[in-house]
Parts: structure tokens; sequence; C-alpha cells
């Protein structure tokens, strides 16, 4: 058992693990954004030449992962609940290292696909990570603490193609592969000398079942929301980005640049939520993150619909930018939200339940805007993406007034 001077001991060090957390949410996204750009070109490597076959891999092995995270999410945030977050830390960074290593080893294209399936099943840093900060900080402080966590898997994320291609392109394809295991250590290592908890172990007998978290909670119906507005939020991210670079390329008339043109469209969004998510995080605990969350749906839809309209790619660069701002508020929210709603003692599966929405929306997003676009054409797409947007900000309104959700100064 925790003695009380151990429990104010770290919360007088939660600032501490925050940054740690930072640090490994950002060396995740790194490692995970490395071996992005070239992924077609490694499944090419291992021997798949025919270009239909090529797209078909492609795609099967980038969204097999987020699959099989969906799946597995719910039990290791389960095991989060029994055994602590700073563990399953230590065994998401570890094994997600290990996991690389063996895939710049894979001989073929079937062994990558399965070790991508398994990295996926490994995975789990940052909503574990969220967990673990969520459980720590002062709930007066969540937005922040939160939107400023967020930050680091996503600047990590931004930078990681720059860093792989110029890997790739000065080593060869499998050295980086090597080199992102390397990464994924050093954040283990991290997070066992510096990240300090104190958790009192749940017995196996005394874990709630799935249905007994739920109906633990305080607003079962608003946490149902919240992780269905997860789910669109990654629909709407992932819809536009199959179709982006031939977007950018009927809008821009010319194949000149277009590389340089749409990748740079493609990051400022990351860019723009870097800049957004702690202060619209420290507004939301002065205001109320369900304010935040409610405005910043509807400035999305707002922002979504013009790009339908746009005629050149810096108009929709710029909108891209300003939608990038609402969108870095909107997971933070969502996860103030959950921590408002749920006790310590079911934080790790509510944030695991949470990732399961997620990765099920990472899936959803593209294979929804290549169906839209293949049928009604490229602005379509952001028109449909803004309707089911709306239709989130309305439901989740809906529900978030019928309670309202006043934030707990101390942890349970």
């Amino acid at each position: 058992m925790s003695t009380p001077s151990e429990v104010t001991l770290v919360q007088l060090n939660w600032r501490k693990n925050l940054f740690v957390a930072w640090c490994g949410c950002f060396l995740t996204g790194v490692a995970f954004s490395l071996v992005m750009p070239f992924l077609p070109l490694y499944v090419e490597l291992l021997g798949v030449s025919d270009p239909h076959a090529l797209t078909l891999w492609s795609g099967a092995v980038f969204s097999v992962t987020f699959l099989f995270s969906a799946f597995a999410s719910p039990f290791w945030g389960g095991l989060a609940d029994r055994k602590g977050r700073k563990i399953m830390l230590l065994r998401s960074a570890l094994g997600m290292a290990i996991v690389m290593m063996l895939m710049g080893m894979a001989t073929s294209v079937w062994q990558f696909l399965a070790l991508r399936a398994l990295l996926g099943l490994l995975g789990g840093f940052v909503p574990n990570a969220n967990a673990l900060i969520a459980t720590q900080v002062p709930r007066n402080k969540s937005g922040w603490a939160l939107g400023w966590l967020s930050t680091g898997a996503v600047s990590g994320a931004l930078i990681g193609p720059l860093i792989g291609g110029l890997l790739a392109d000065s080593f060869g394809l499998r050295p980086v592969f090597f080199i992102t295991a390397a990464v994924l250590f050093t954040c283990f290592i991290m997070t066992l000398l510096a990240v300090r908890e104190v958790f009192v172990p749940v017995k196996k007998k005394d874990m709630l079942h799935a249905r007994q978290v739920f109906t633990s909670l305080k607003n079962p119906r608003l946490v149902l929301a919240l992780f269905v507005t997860t789910l669109i939020i990654q629909i709407a991210t992932g819809s536009i980005a199959p179709i982006l670079t031939l977007y950018v390329r009927e809008l821009n008339g010319t194949t000149q640049n277009l590389a340089f043109i749409a990748g740079l469209i493609a990051s400022v969004p990351g860019v723009a939520a870097l800049i957004s998510a702690p202060r619209l995080g420290k507004l939301g605990d002065r205001i109320g993150p369900e304010r935040i969350l409610i405005a910043m749906l509807l400035v999305s839809v707002l922002l979504l619909i013009p790009m339908s309209l746009v005629q050149n790619p810096w108009q929709l660069g710029i909108l891209r930018f300003l939608l990038g701002a609402a969108d870095g508020a909107l997971l933070p929210a969502v996860q103030t939200l959950l921590i408002y709603n749920a006790s310590n003692q079911v934080a790790g599966r509510i944030f695991s339940y949470n990732q399961s929405f997620r990765d099920i929306g990472n899936v959803t997003g593209p294979l929804m805007g290549a169906l839209v676009s293949a049928h009604w054409g490229f602005r379509a797409v952001f028109v449909v993406t803004a309707t089911i947007v709306l239709f989130n900000a309305i439901y989740s309104w809906r529900v978030l007034r019928r309670r309202p959700v006043l934030p707990e100064q101390t942890h349970e």
C-alpha cells in the first residue's frame, strides 16, 4: 500500500512525469512516422512488383496496425488498471522496439504484414501516457496538461517523415527500422528511469467487468458520445488523406513542385495543432472543455465546406491550417471530459476504449474518402466529412447539455 507521503510526492512530481511522458509520446510519434514515407518502397523491396498488387499490399500493411490495435487496446487498458500505467508504457516501448528490429530483417511481404499486425497488438504508449497523466494531474489543469501532452505525438509525427526520408536516402530502407528500434528503446529507458508512479494493484477478482465499468461511470451516455466523437474526429482527419495529393494536383494544374506543395499542405494542420492545443486546453480549464469541444466541432464544419470550393492550393493550405488549429483542441477536450467522468480505478480501460474507437476511425476514414471520391469526386469528400462532423456536433451538444460537467479539484 502507498503511504500518504508517497502519494503527495507523486502529486508534486506530476510536472516531471508530464515532461517525460511528452518526450515518450514525441519519440513514439517519430518512430511510427519514420517508416511511413517509404512503406510502399519496402513492400516493393520484399518482392511485390505488380502496380495493382503493390497498392493493395501498401494499404494492407498500413491499416493492419490500427485494426489490431483497436482489438488489443481494451485488454491492455484492463491490465493497466490492474498493474499500473508505467509498466504498460515500458511494455509498449520495449515490445515495439523489438518488432521494429524484426521488420528490418523481414524477407517476405507476409512476414512484414504479420509484424505490422504485431506492432498494433503491442502498441498503446500514447493512450497509457494519457491515462497516467490524467490520473495524476490536478483536475483543474487537465485540459492544459492533456493538450500539451498531445503535442508530443503530433510534433513527432510531423518531423518523423522528414527524418525517415533523409535516413532512407542516406542509409537505405532496412537500416531505418533498426534506427527506429533504437529510438523506441531510448523511450523505454527514459520511462524506466524517470517516470514515478504510486499505484495500488487491483486483484483480478476485484476487477470490474466491461459492463460494470460503464455502470460505474457518472454519465455512461456521455462517455459513449465521447467515444463516438473520437471516432468521427479520426474519420474526418483520415478521409482527406488518400485524396489530398490528387486534389492538390487538380487545383495546381501542373505537376511542378507537386510533392513539395502537397507535403506542405499535409503538414500545416499538425503545425497549427501544435500551437493551439495547449492554449485551447488551458482555455477549456477556465470555461469548460465541453464548450471548447462543441465550438471547435462547429468551426471544423465551417472550414471543411469552403475546402470543397477552393480554386488554388494556397487557399486550401490556409483553410487546412485553421482546421488544424481547431482539431488540436478536440482530442484533448474529449480526454479531459473522459477523466472528469471516470474514476482512477477504470481510467486505463476508458482511455483504451477511446483508443480503439480512434483506431477504427483511422481505418474507416481513408476507406470512406476513397469511396466518396471514386463516386462523386474529390470535392464531395469535404462536403460528406463536414456533414458527419456537423451531426456529431449536434449529437454531442444534446448529450452534454443534459448534465453539465464540473471538474473536481482533486482526484478520488
